[in-house]
């Protein structure tokens, strides 16, 4: 017998947010007129009691209500509304507060995050809206929705990221002391830097939901707007993958500004958002079929295009210029004269140098092992050489004994891993593929990054990662290609076969 409160518990849960929210922002635009601990109190509660709604209204629908067909629509408009308000809000509010700086903060990397915000509010109400858009269309052209989608920015990310903010922008700096709110100074008081890695982590989530959407939900789109033209159709799909490429070249350009700031902790952050985006271009060109050509196309002499020309400098970029200049603006900025006497110059040119004779040699091998890559693939060697960069910075802004050995230690990592780069006859599995064929080793890998993501020792979890990676060839060389190749798992792939 079902409890007798469940129905109106859950009408409360999905439809008490937009509520709540609301009250809220009335509550911040009052702190903005005129500042009052009582109010900040106040709506941050509303957030956090809207956070805790999201977080459990879609079990309690299950639950209690198994049998609501409208329960996840209606607890789709319910995100629509709340993200529509919460992230441009907190946009708003950054602004506000950098109004208000304290003496001796550091202007210039509070504006770069009063910009990364503004640009994150932007990408979550584009990729709301888009993809609003591609399901209802797919729905219409009977097309069955799935109720549990990874895609989704629900629970576990997108409410508790905007409870944070809103904290963060509307806290006072001069707010007189007083008990109601000092439990929320450390939210309030929160260190840059640890807001950033929290905002670039939710922003790549935002483009691999995109990517997710148009990977499930565009096909019929595309088949409706395309009237069965195959080129248009081809032509308008190659858009999508040679987006996340850019983003993967924007991701290993925004790494070296960090860089250039010291900031080697978001930098490596950043550059692992670049090989995730690598993985999605490459992952979502096989699964709209991009990669092979049509049947009536004629036979090239060559099989170089644009797009993998693209996805080569993109690469590039990210993964051989970006760790490059890293690791030579990191080793000039120390006055170490031992530091200074070691030819990091030339070994940065040759690290770049190499890199890219390693992304040529990839373009044009015709003899290509399927899910294998020959030689050490350049994604992996830019995070293997970028961990200790981290561990060298640390030691540099601390002035410690160890500035020098970790100096050391970056150099000789970046000569052996160009080596590694161009050893062509060692195979290397395709981690993308085995990510998209096993989740575990998707989920393993991001609960890594989570946990020591705000931690000093997030160098050391990611050198030591992908030290494993680079001696996996004594066990994965034993992996027939046929095997390496497929991308999805042996369940998925029989049922397809049998349907």
């Amino acid at each position: 017998m079902k409890p007798p409160l469940s129905t109106p518990a859950a009408l409360v849960l999905v439809y008490g947010r937009p509520p709540l929210v609301f009250a809220g922002m009335l509550l911040a635009l009052s702190v903005m007129i005129r500042p009052s601990p009582g109010v900040y109190t106040a709506g941050v509660m509303c957030l956090f009691i809207s956070m805790s709604f999201d977080l459990v209204d879609g079990w309690f629908s299950a639950r209690f209500r198994p049998q609501a067909k409208l329960a996840h629509l209606a607890d789709r408009i319910m995100d629509k509304a709340v993200y529509s308000i919460v992230f441009p809000l907190v946009a708003v509010g950054m602004m506000w507060r950098y109004q208000h700086l304290p003496e001796g903060s550091n202007e210039r990397l509070e504006l770069l995050h009063v910009l990364l915000v503004l640009v994150l509010a932007i990408t979550v109400l584009m990729r709301d809206n888009l993809a609003h858009f591609l399901r209802n269309f797919a729905l219409r052209k009977g097309e069955e929705e799935e109720m549990k989608e990874v895609t989704r920015l629900r629970t576990v990310v997108a409410a508790p990221v905007g409870a944070i903010l809103y904290a963060y922008a509307f806290y006072f700096p001069s707010f007189p002391e007083d008990s109601t709110y000092q439990w929320l100074e450390s939210l309030g008081q929160m260190p840059t830097n640890q807001l950033i890695y929290l905002e670039v982590l939710f922003l790549i989530i935002n483009f691999g939901s995109i990517a997710g959407y148009m990977r499930k939900y565009g096909t019929a789109c595309l088949d409706d707007l395309c009237l069965g033209d195959v080129v248009l159709r081809r032509r308008i799909l190659a858009i999508f993958p040679n987006a996340l490429t850019v983003m993967n070249a924007m991701m290993g350009l925004l790494a070296v500004f960090f860089a250039s700031q010291s900031r080697m902790h978001e930098a490596f952050l950043l550059l692992i958002g670049a090989a995730f985006f690598d993985k999605l271009d490459g992952a979502l060109a096989r699964k709209l079929g991009l990669t092979t050509p049509l049947p009536s196309a004629k036979p090239r002499k060559h099989h170089v295009t644009f797009g993998g020309i693209l996805d080569d400098i993109s690469d590039g970029v990210s993964f051989c210029i970006a760790p490059a200049l890293m690791f030579y603006m990191l080793l000039d900025q120390i006055s170490d004269p031992e530091v200074q006497a070691l030819p990091y110059g030339w070994v940065a040119l040759a690290y770049a140098a190499l890199g890219i004779v390693r992304l040529i040699y990839f373009t044009l091998d015709r003899a290509s092992i399927p899910g294998f890559f020959k030689g050490f693939p350049t994604p992996a060697a830019a995070l293997l050489v970028a961990g200790p960069f981290i561990m060298l910075g640390q030691a540099a802004a601390e002035q410690s004994d160890l500035t020098l050995f970790w100096a050391q230690f970056c150099l000789w990592n970046m000569v052996l891993t160009a080596i590694l780069m161009n050893l062509y006859p060692v195979r290397y599995l395709h981690v993308g593929r085995l990510m998209s064929r096993n989740k575990w080793v998707g989920r393993v890998t991001l609960l890594i990054v989570l946990t020591f993501v705000f931690t000093p020792y997030f160098g050391y979890a990611g050198f030591g990662y992908l030290m494993l990676y680079a001696l996996s060839p004594l066990y994965t060389w034993r992996i027939s290609p046929e095997v390496a190749a497929r991308e999805e798992s042996n369940a998925r792939s029989s049922e397809r076969l049998s349907a």
